[in-house]
């Protein structure tokens, strides 16, 4: 029993022996607590002024407005270096949120203004995990890269605990101003921080000469050629439109309307599906090896949409929170693998670019919110919520018999450890 404690401990911080995940790490979990509390503080604060479940479902789909363009931050990164993308996607943060200090200082907050600004910052954000993802991938050798990947996607599951729970007592307390001002700190320092991470890229030859839209039209191709790729993709969008909608845009709503519940109740209700999700990633960590990432991105998404299921008829909010773990878990069972798969298909020469195209999956998100938003006043939310989870399972099944050839048998490249 010492011996395995001894191997688990050993998977999870052989990452750390690469020095530029040591600057990597603390700078990706800076950044995403203060992303973590920003949209819970900012969320609430949009449904309680207009008390509007439409304008929540606005503010939470403008986070992602940016996927659309995310293949040209990943073309960035093949070109210029992950790292120094990723940096000026975080000054971009930092003026964001002291804006916000300023404003909330002034007395000139309105919920039009912190729509604004969630506009420029849905431009940036959502390519941020592509970009990590595509670093972890650049600076970490390949028989470590499964347990780099879960240890990584710690910084944001622990976001989700910290960050719901933090932002939630902290503008409670001492307010917008002081919460902002917390928030900023976390950016800067992230920032900071990324300057450590491995070194800058100097752009090949290969890449260099290429024009820009052939580049971009490469990483589609690639990604439409290869089976295990597209049916990733389309997996992606399928859970960002069915399934996310649930545990990020609407809990405000579930809060306030399902569990009649305050800011702080949200903030155990997110809590408990970031402790699932870190849970999961942690289990990746020590595991990652003998996981064979296909076959596990599918069985995982199936058991998300069953816990979501349990989420949505479950009576009370502990046996709420207690599904939210669930699902966390399944969550992170689910995407961590997926995105290894497609790092290791891609290879160096594309890493970047399909991670871009992967992060246009997430315009599902805001889909799956408007269309939430339209018909929760119209059916209810157990109506649409199982809906969604009825539609992603049978999709999800759908997709896993399609291609099953390049996902299920054990020796497919997507399988491969």
């Amino acid at each position: 029993m010492a011996q395995d404690g001894r191997n688990s401990r050993s998977h999870i911080l052989a990452p750390f022996a690469v020095r530029s995940f040591r600057f990597q790490w603390p700078a990706d979990l800076l950044t995403s607590w203060g992303m973590e509390m920003e949209v819970l503080i900012l969320g609430w604060y949009i449904l309680t002024t207009t008390g509007s479940v439409m304008l929540l479902t606005v503010f939470a789909s403008l986070q992602y407005i940016g996927t659309l363009i995310a293949p040209g931050f990943g073309l960035g990164g093949d070109r210029w270096g992950h790292r120094n993308v990723l940096c000026l996607m975080r000054v971009v943060y930092a003026a964001m949120s002291a804006a916000m200090v300023l404003l909330a200082l002034s007395g000139f907050l309105s919920p039009a203004a912190v729509l604004v600004i969630a506009t420029v910052n849905g431009l940036v954000k959502p390519s941020d995990l592509a970009m990590r993802n595509a670093l972890v991938a650049e600076t970490m050798p390949g028989d470590r890269l499964m347990a780099a990947m879960g240890v990584a996607r710690t910084t944001s599951d622990s976001a989700r605990v910290v960050g719901a729970l933090a932002g939630a007592v902290i503008v409670s307390a001492l307010g917008m101003a002081v919460a902002y001002t917390v928030i900023l700190a976390f950016y800067m320092a992230g920032c900071l921080l990324t300057l450590g991470v491995g070194a800058p890229r100097s752009a090949r030859g290969s890449i260099a000469s290429l024009s820009v839209w052939r580049d971009l039209r490469e990483g589609l191709a690639f990604v439409w050629d290869s089976p295990e790729s597209l049916a990733a993709m389309w997996l992606a969008f399928l859970v960002n439109m069915t399934a996310y909608p649930l545990t990020l845009g609407l809990l405000p709503y579930v809060a306030q309307h399902v569990y009649h519940v305050d800011q702080t109740g949200l903030g155990t209700l997110t809590a408990s599906f970031a402790a699932g999700s870190l849970a999961g990633s942690i289990a990746i960590s020590v595991v990652g090896r003998s996981i064979r990432p296909a076959r596990m991105m599918i069985a995982s998404s199936c058991m998300w949409y069953a816990m979501l299921t349990l989420f949505v008829f479950v009576p009370g909010i502990a046996s709420g929170r207690v599904m939210l773990v669930l699902a966390g878990v399944s969550q992170s069972l689910s995407m961590t693998p997926m995105a290894v798969m497609l790092l290791h298909g891609a290879g160096a020469k594309f890493r970047g670019r399909v991670m871009g195209v992967r992060m246009l999956a997430i315009y599902g998100l805001p889909v799956g919110l408007l269309l939430a938003g339209w018909l929760i006043p119209h059916v209810g939310f157990t109506v649409t919520a199982a809906s969604y989870c009825l539609l992603g399972a049978m999709m999800t099944l759908a997709i896993a018999l399609y291609w099953r050839r390049a996902l299920w048998p054990l020796d497919a490249p997507a399988n491969a450890r």
